[in-house]
């Protein structure tokens, strides 16, 4: 077994996760906020689904003058598009597994 050795003084020294969110960061206590919000009330679940597209409506291809621009789906940028995704998703859990009802008209 090979030892390895460190470049830093700290013992407990671990890299930050690349790709990961910040742990510090501003947004994250709303994060948590629509993270927490439960669905169980079939009224809120169809509301929620109603209102949170199952895909970005902002993605289009446009055409001027012959040329043709795209223009990149611009959901990604809202910093709560992932907690969004993530309501909508136990909306349509809540409303196929606990109420027992058709959700094919929510997808996409």
């Amino acid at each position: 077994m090979e030892s390895t050795t460190h470049s830093h003084s700290h013992s407990n020294y671990s890299p930050p996760n690349i790709g990961q969110r910040n742990s510090g960061g501003i947004l994250n206590p709303l994060r948590r906020l629509v993270d927490g919000i439960p669905v169980k009330n079939s009224r809120f679940a169809h509301l929620v689904c109603q209102v949170i597209p199952c895909c970005c409506p902002f993605e289009r291809s446009i055409q001027v003058f012959g040329r043709t621009f795209d223009i990149p789906p611009l959901c990604k940028l809202n910093p709560l598009y992932d907690e969004f995704v993530g309501m909508r998703f136990r909306a349509l859990s809540y409303l196929a597994d606990d109420c027992g009802e058709d959700i094919t008209k929510y997808i996409c």
